[in-house]
C-alpha cells in the first residue's frame, strides 16, 4: 500500500468508527457534542492532522528509525510545553523516566540511524511537538470531551490525503490488515490517548506513547514473523518496565498523598 493511500485510511476508518460510536452514544446530541469542543477541538483537530502528515512525511525522508527516535521526544515537548502553559512541572522522577526511556530507544535504533535524513528528521521532531501540543490541548480543555475533535481530525487528515493518494482500491490481500490496522492500531489507541490527558498530565500521556516505538517491532513479529534483533527486544523490554515501575511508584504516591 502507498504511503498517501495508507493516511487516507488511518483517516477513513478511524473516522467511520468514532461517527457510529458518538452516533450511538449521544444520539440526539450528537451536534450539540460536537459544538462543544470549541476553539480549542478546533486547534486540536488540526494538530492531530498536521501530526499525521508530518509522520509520513517524516518516513518519507529517512528511514524508520530515525523517524521513532524523533518521535520518542514527544513527552519531553509535551513537559516543556505544559510547563510554559499550563504550570504543571514534571517531578524528577519523571524527567529521569523519560530520559531513561529515550536513551533506550537510541538503543534500539542505533545500528540503523542514519545522519544525512536531516529533513526527515525535522518532520519527525515536527511530529513530536504536535503530538506533545495535541496532549497540552486536550489537558488544557479538559472538562470537554474531545472525542468529536478527534473525528475531525481524521476528516481533515481524509481530506489532504485524497490529493496524493495512488488509488483507493485495495489489493485483496491488504483489506483484512488495513481494516485491522485502522480499528486496533489507530482507533482505539488514539481514542484512549485523547480522554487520557482528562485525567493525568500530559507529559505522562505521552510517556505511554513511547510505548508504541517499544511495541510496535513486537507486534510486527507476532502477526508478521519478522523477527526483531536481540537489542530491540531488550531495549523494549526495559522501557515496558521502566514505564511499569514508573506507573507503580506515581499510584503509590498518589495513595500515600490521599491519606
Amino acid at each position: 500500500v502507498n504511503s498517501w493511500d495508507l493516511v487516507f485510511y488511518r483517516g477513513l476508518i478511524p473516522f467511520v468508527c468514532l461517527l457510529f460510536l458518538l452516533l450511538a452514544v449521544y444520539r440526539k446530541n450528537f451536534i450539540q457534542i460536537c459544538l462543544a469542543v470549541g476553539f480549542a477541538g478546533i486547534l486540536n483537530a488540526v494538530l492531530v492532522a498536521l501530526g499525521n502528515i508530518t509522520f509520513i512525511a517524516s518516513l518519507e525522508n529517512t528511514n524508520v528509525a530515525n523517524t521513532l527516535i524523533m518521535i520518542s521526544l514527544a513527552p519531553f515537548m509535551a513537559a516543556i510545553m505544559s510547563s510554559i502553559f499550563l504550570k504543571e512541572h514534571p517531578n524528577s522522577r519523571t524527567w529521569i523516566t523519560m530520559s531513561l526511556c529515550f536513551c533506550f530507544v537510541i538503543f534500539i535504533f542505533y545500528d540503523s540511524y542514519e545522519t544525512d535524513k536531516l529533513v526527515g528528521d525535522l518532520f519527525g521532531i515536527m511530529t513530536a511537538i504536535l503530538i506533545g501540543a495535541s496532549a497540552v490541548v486536550i489537558r488544557y480543555g479538559k472538562v470537554v470531551n474531545f472525542l468529536p475533535s478527534l473525528l475531525l481530525a481524521k476528516f481533515f487528515t481524509m481530506l489532504f490525503a485524497i490529493f496524493f493518494v495512488n488509488s483507493l482500491v485495495l489489493a485483496q490481500s491488504d483489506i483484512l490488515l488495513v481494516i485491522i490496522m485502522g480499528v486496533f492500531f489507530v482507533f482505539l489507541p488514539i481514542s484512549l490517548l485523547t480522554l487520557a490527558p482528562r485525567y493525568i498530565a500530559a507529559h505522562e500521556v505521552e510517556l505511554f506513547f513511547v510505548l508504541e516505538t517499544a511495541l510496535g517491532p513486537i507486534w510486527v513479529w507476532f502477526f508478521i514473523h519478522e523477527q526483531p534483533s536481540f537489542k530491540t527486544i531488550i531495549g523494549g523490554i526495559a522501557i515496558v518496565l521502566i514505564i511499569f515501575v514508573y506507573t507503580l511508584m506515581e499510584l503509590k504516591n498518589s495513595g500515600t498523598e490521599k491519606l
